[in-house]
């Protein structure tokens, strides 16, 4: 009985032991993989797409820093999971997001290319009416430039900018589809007159 006691206490102590070194230590392992976690957010984007949780993620991992400096390590390790878990997390949001934004984009540039064509349509049926060219050479003139806009969301959209691709070419449609309603605004007196 009395050895029975002493195994028990024996037991408990190798316990408390354990705990107690598992704790005396920095979470080191568990820093350098929060660390390599935000840096793979990082390379998802993570920074740009999903910002809170990746903001959260480093915020995280300097608390855990700070807490090593504290010498909590207790402290530290709960931190380090959590800034690996966030930073996990901003990395999946962040590849969500990107691809929602690419798809984003690709409509965008579609819609402008088509606007695009039916400005031309459109200018191209104005000198067939012969509309002046103080009507003329200003919607060609704007013509030209909306595609070099196009063409420059095209340049953002094939570096992965896709915030500036859809906000390039969506700013081209509208402007692209005024101007059409303007050109065919102007053809109708002269078609009318003609007959």
């Amino acid at each position: 009985m009395f050895s029975t006691r002493r195994a028990a206490r024996s037991l408990i102590l190798v316990a408390v032991v354990t705990a107690t070194i598992s704790c005396a230590q920095p979470p080191d392992r568990e820093m350098q993989l929060a660390e390599g976690a935000i840096e793979t957010a990082r390379a998802a984007g993570a920074d740009r797409y999903a910002s809170v949780e990746f903001v959260a993620a480093v915020d995280a991992l300097e608390r855990s820093r700070t807490a090593v400096t504290q010498r909590d390590y207790r402290l530290a390790l709960n931190h380090a999971l959590d800034s690996r878990e966030r930073a996990q997390t901003a990395a999946k949001e962040a590849t969500d997001a990107r691809a929602a934004a690419q798809t984003g984009a690709d409509r965008a540039l579609n819609m402008a290319t088509a606007a695009l064509e039916q400005a031309r349509a459109s200018l191209k049926a104005a000198e067939g009416a012969r509309l002046t060219p103080r009507v003329i050479d200003p919607a060609a003139d704007t013509i030209d430039q909306l595609d070099r806009q196009v063409q420059e969301a095209r340049t953002a959209f094939g570096k992965g900018e896709y915030g500036e691709a859809t906000k390039g070419a969506s700013a081209a449609t509208e402007a692209l589809a005024a101007l059409t309603r303007d050109l065919d605004a102007a053809m109708r007196p002269a078609t009318r007159r003609r007959r």
